[in-house]
């Protein structure tokens, strides 16, 4: 059997009982409304901002681990006549600014949850002492 009349028949079979479904949620009565909200749990920002923290301090620590011996050898293998010198230098100089961009990615991440998380808070403060308020105004009218 040729490649073409092989490669022919699998396809048709691997496209002869395809079929599609969906997974999702039955539609609700009333015109599907849902009673889904936007919220915020602290635990889980305070979680997720602590482990781009300690990422960002492994991957600081890490990625830098070959730095010095990776610039060495470039310089060492193109003081000798190697034209791998100006690869390896191109590869050392590739790595720190990618590493860089995932550093500041994850101080980024863990900076932005922090400030979420403390900003979530004092808007809770904000909104509770605001009703609380609102209900003395009540009463002294």
């Amino acid at each position: 059997m040729s490649f073409d009349t092989e490669w022919s028949s699998v396809r048709s079979e691997s496209t002869a009982n395809v079929s599609m479904r969906l997974n999702q949620l039955p539609v609700e009565p009333g015109g599907g409304s849902s009673t889904a909200d936007l919220s915020a749990n602290q635990d889980k920002l305070g979680a997720i901002g602590n482990a781009a923290f300690l990422l960002h301090g492994r991957l600081n620590t890490a990625g830098k681990k070959a730095n010095a011996s990776t610039s060495e050898a470039a310089t060492m293998m193109t003081a000798n006549g190697f034209r791998t010198g100006a690869a390896m230098a191109t590869v050392h100089e590739t790595w720190g600014s990618q590493l860089q961009t995932l550093l500041d990615a994850c101080a980024n991440i863990s900076n932005h949850l922090d400030y979420s998380a403390a900003s979530h808070a004092q808007d809770e403060k904000d909104i509770a002492a605001s009703l609380s308020t609102s209900k003395i105004n009540e009463y002294l009218k």
